[in-house]
């Protein structure tokens, strides 16, 4: 059984550096005055900060959403000390550039990483994270059966993870993730949203983690990244290769009428999808029941243009749901 195996012990991210404070305090100062920042694609937000009045910050959504210089001006001595202590500001062309962008979920206020998102360790938030909560919603809304254990893998900035906790204030739940960077901001982004009821684990995929799930969620890279940027590169032919691994294994540390929701993208070649192929077989027989949905039919065009794209018609948004009968 998966709860017997001997599994390496987690190692557990808290809030507790003074940069983490100082960060949290940036987020709480945010949270009073009412900043809201709606995250776009990384096109939509290179062509709206390539306008003439747009090459610097005026205000916090420039400094902190759309990710502009900003003149020493802007801030007054001391908050300017302040964001140099929470590690979110740097020297750049003459003035400061914010290292983090916040933005709004709902009531919720997330970190993230800056625009652009060139780092190797950059932690992912944009469209995706809002129909990857529209998707968690649904699925909460429609549930009736207890949920007690939940977690979100590769949870990046802990969409998945905070919607459940503060949905289903009794869960357990664990935001999971290989990128130290994206396990600060999960637990930064947890207190800020004062769910207590999540905790943060370094793991690949489950297996820094023991025990049966409830509720296993998963927004995966599904894009083949030619600088293997952890928030994109899904690995494989065509980036699918984790999200099939995410179901491989995250099927048998499903509970008896536990859930996988599986949010990911499918490059389609000629008129095919290799992943709905894969996963059919994955759960042949039984002791699944399943249904699979394509959420949007064209996103990320411009990756067609792309080495390894040349055969693929189109990426789609798919979303699987897959739940233990037995």
């Amino acid at each position: 059984m998966a709860d017997s195996v001997s599994r390496p012990q987690p190692l557990v991210y808290s809030t507790r550096s003074r940069a983490d404070q100082a960060l949290l305090q940036q987020g709480r100062r945010l949270l009073a005055a009412g900043y809201r920042f709606v995250t776009p694609t990384p096109l939509t937000h290179s062509r709206v900060n390539a306008r003439p009045e747009h090459q610097r910050a005026t205000d916090l959504r420039g400094v902190f959403g759309w990710s502009r210089p900003f003149d020493d001006q802007l801030f007054d001595a001391t908050r300017l000390a302040e964001l140099q202590q929470a590690g979110i500001v740097e020297r750049v062309d003459g003035g400061w550039r914010a290292t983090l962008r916040w933005s709004s979920l709902g009531p919720l206020l997330l970190a993230h990483s800056a625009y652009p998102t060139d780092e190797a360790d950059a932690v992912f938030f944009g469209p995706d994270s809002y129909r990857f909560a529209s998707l968690i919603e649904a699925h909460l809304q429609q549930r009736f059966t207890p949920l007690r254990r939940a977690v979100d893998i590769g949870c990046g900035a802990g969409v998945g993870a905070l919607l459940v906790a503060r949905a289903r204030h009794e869960a357990q739940v664990l935001a999971v993730d290989i990128n130290p960077r994206a396990l600060r901001l999960s637990a930064i982004n947890a207190e800020l949203a004062q769910a207590r009821n999540v905790s943060v684990y370094h793991s690949d995929v489950l297996d820094s983690v023991d025990g049966q799930f409830d509720l296993i969620l998963a927004n995966p890279p599904y894009m083949q990244d030619s600088q293997r940027r952890a928030y994109r590169h899904g690995g494989g032919a065509l980036g699918e290769q984790l999200s099939l691994r995410i179901l491989e294994e995250a099927l048998p540390r499903l509970n008896r009428e536990g859930t996988l929701l599986l949010y990911t993208g499918v490059a389609m070649v000629d008129g095919h999808d290799p992943f709905l192929d894969a996963a059919r077989a994955v759960l042949a027989g039984d002791a699944y029941g399943w249904t699979y949905r394509e959420l949007d039919p064209d996103v990320f065009g411009e990756e067609l243009e792309k080495p390894g794209y040349e055969r693929v018609e189109r990426i789609a948004v798919v979303a699987l749901t897959v739940t233990r009968l037995r």
